[in-house]
């Protein structure tokens, strides 16, 4: 029996901002054996000072961990049996390569991120080390040691799977340790769930960071709910393209409709009223004010090159790209005014369509 079918493996979160530390702490608290990786020196200097605070909208936890620099994981002994990768979708095939060399053999890497990472992690060290796993939860962190977390475990998703089916067993005792920290769903068709989550982040992370607007107030301003829904319907095509299947993720009921675009507007929905406040700002708006860039190419971009693969066009997923690329050069500030340019693209879309 392996550590992880016992209950002692020793877990590893590389990435611990808002999303992983908050998760990771609840590992803690829970008495498992967690260790956090990261590279800000402050993050990880506040952590071993006062330990990791999590701030959650009715309590706030702190729990004791050990944590370790970038550059110290060269000097870890003993392997890790799970290590949560809670990095950018662009970090990934370096933060895969750094942690390899402490991956136990039989252990797995649970790509807990935003857009289809998983392949870039199973490239790296193989299909049956590798889990696909899908979030969702509203974080955020400015101070370091400290991460405020919008949904408690009752309002917080996770949904998992293999890579290579014949490890689905083990993947079930991985999900337990992440019950933790809220739902967590084991699912076989792990990159249609990956899919459908980059399908809703097309929608609502990058248009909603160009006005530079919390979420629902971006999806409120005139003319922004049909821009954000078109580049969802546009990723839908693309996930349906590449395969894709449409399935129920973040707790959805069952599908009841195969018709892409009414699924885009209920996930969409189901976003704006469980998973989101009226303060929630999305990562990558939080990315840019951080002086960050964002997961463009990752996500919107992502949609954009299968469709163009299938000899398709996604012009509105193309013109949230043009600004988002724009904003990160300093050629053009985050603003309400950039709904004008997206408004006006969907308009030419509209009517050529």
């Amino acid at each position: 029996m392996s550590k992880i079918e016992s209950g002692n493996a020793r877990i590893a979160f590389l990435g611990t901002g808002a999303q992983g530390a908050s998760i990771a702490a609840d590992f803690a608290l829970a008495g498992l054996d967690v260790t956090f990786i990261d590279q800000w020196p402050a993050h990880i200097e506040a952590i071993r000072e006062k330990g990791i605070t999590v701030n959650l909208p009715t309590r706030t936890i702190n729990a004791k961990v050990k944590a370790l620099h970038l550059c110290q994981v060269a000097e870890v002994k003993e392997p890790f049996d799970v290590v949560f990768l809670v990095v950018k979708a662009y970090d990934t095939k370096w933060a895969t390569e750094l942690i390899k060399p402490v991956l136990a053999k039989d252990g797995f890497i649970v790509g807990l991120q935003n857009g289809m990472t998983h392949e870039e992690i199973a490239a790296i060290v193989g299909r049956e080390r590798t889990i696909g796993a899908v979030i969702e939860i509203a974080s955020n962190m400015w101070e370091p040691g400290i991460t405020n977390r919008q949904n408690d475990h009752d309002e917080s998703w996770f949904a998992m799977g293999a890579l290579d089916l014949a490890q689905q067993p083990r993947v079930h005792h991985v999900a337990t340790m992440l019950r933790n920290s809220g739902r967590v769903e084991v699912m076989d068709d792990i990159r249609s769930a990956k899919w459908m989550k980059l399908v809703v982040n097309a929608a609502e992370l990058i248009p909603s960071a160009i006005v530079n607007l919390p979420l629902n107030d971006a999806a409120r301003f005139p003319g922004m709910l049909e821009v954000m829904r078109l580049a969802g319907y546009e990723a839908m095509q693309a996930a349906l393209a590449d395969g894709a299947t449409i399935i129920p993720i973040i707790g959805m009921p069952p599908v009841t409709t195969n018709h892409p675009e009414r699924y885009v507007d209920r996930i969409f929905d189901e976003v704006l009223q469980t998973f989101s406040r009226p303060d929630t700002l999305v990562t990558s708006l939080q990315d840019w004010r951080k002086g960050r860039r964002a997961e463009v190419q990752e996500v919107n971009g992502w949609a954009v090159d299968i469709l163009k693969a299938h000899g398709k066009a996604a012009p509105m997923n193309e013109k949230v790209m043009e600004l988002a690329y724009e904003i990160e050069a300093g050629k053009r500030e985050a603003s309400p005014d950039n709904a004008a340019y997206l408004i006006e693209t969907f308009q030419e879309i509209s009517k050529s369509s």
